[in-house]
């Protein structure tokens, strides 16, 4: 099977393509400069003429805060990009996954959102992010819509870098104690995406490392593993004022996961481990 990957130039696509030719997949790795997902035309040429059978779409617009000053380069991206592959994938009953995440849910109450639940976004990330999704639900047959959160990975910036930035600069750092979920390493999310491919098991799942945390608690269990002497301080969402709204409860529920037969993830801790591990 020959699979496109897009953004191959971010975290989750870098290890898709990784994770595929392991084991033996034949892979195209697309970016903007390869294939820009807003153009329709572009989209076709490219597509039609790699001969692929299937879709994995890890490319989307996902400056969360810079999105509510970006909507309509927000919305091209998300919603538009995704129904130009969508309507591709339709029509010549390619396989697609579509990458989705936990911003689309209002993130009130503590229990762990099921995939079938009413999605509420909060901001205009997860509105476009939600807006993609339907998109592949009107287009597509053979699809997997995965929502996931709270992602690191070796390729490009996260939560962690600037952690350890943060740490090595000042013995003190403040971060936001009322949000909960589930950090997922890119690593560990890429190999279940590549399961999925390889099966007919089709719909929207959640998929993350096990165990929740909020990004206070992260932070900590940061430091503790990089033997680092730093302080933590617990802030309300309200205390730091991002400019998107965020959800406080981005708990998934992954039953679907091992209703149908696929592994859970690791703890996020050990996941952790590894991915510090691997940056040295």
């Amino acid at each position: 099977m020959k699979i496109l990957v897009t953004g191959v130039e971010g975290q989750l696509g870098f290890h898709v393509v990784e994770e595929l030719q392991k084991r033996g997949y034949q892979v195209l790795g697309v970016d903007i400069n390869e294939m820009d997902i807003t153009d329709a035309l572009q989209v076709r040429k490219v597509i039609e003429k790699a001969n692929v059978e299937a879709v994995i779409h890890c490319a989307a617009y996902t400056a969360v805060d810079a999105a509510e000053d970006n909507i309509e380069i927000c919305k091209r991206v998300n919603v538009g990009g995704t129904k130009n592959i969508a309507q591709l994938c339709g029509k010549l009953s390619l396989k697609m996954i579509y990458i989705s995440t936990d911003y689309v849910f209002s993130g009130e109450g503590e229990r762990p959102w099921r995939s079938d639940d009413t999605a509420a976004p909060l901001n205009i990330y997860g509105k476009t992010k939600y807006d993609g999704e339907l998109e592949v639900l009107k287009y597509v047959n053979k699809y997997f819509i995965v929502r996931t959160s709270w992602v690191f990975g070796e390729n490009g910036h996260n939560f962690i870098n600037t952690m350890l930035r943060m740490g090595r600069e000042k013995d003190q750092v403040k971060v936001v104690a009322d949000q909960v979920g589930s950090p997922t390493y890119t690593m560990d999310l890429a190999v279940l995406l590549v399961d999925f491919i390889g099966t007919e098991k089709y719909g929207t799942y959640h998929a993350t490392n096990e165990g929740y945390c909020s990004w206070y608690e992260f932070s900590q269990e940061l430091f503790r593993q990089k033997g680092m002497k730093v302080e933590v301080i617990p802030l309300t969402s309200e205390e730091f004022q991002a400019k998107a709204k965020r959800p406080h409860n981005s708990r998934l529920d992954k039953r679907k996961l091992i209703e149908n037969g696929f592994k859970s993830l690791p703890s996020w801790q050990t996941a952790l481990k590894r991915y510090l591990k691997n940056k040295l």
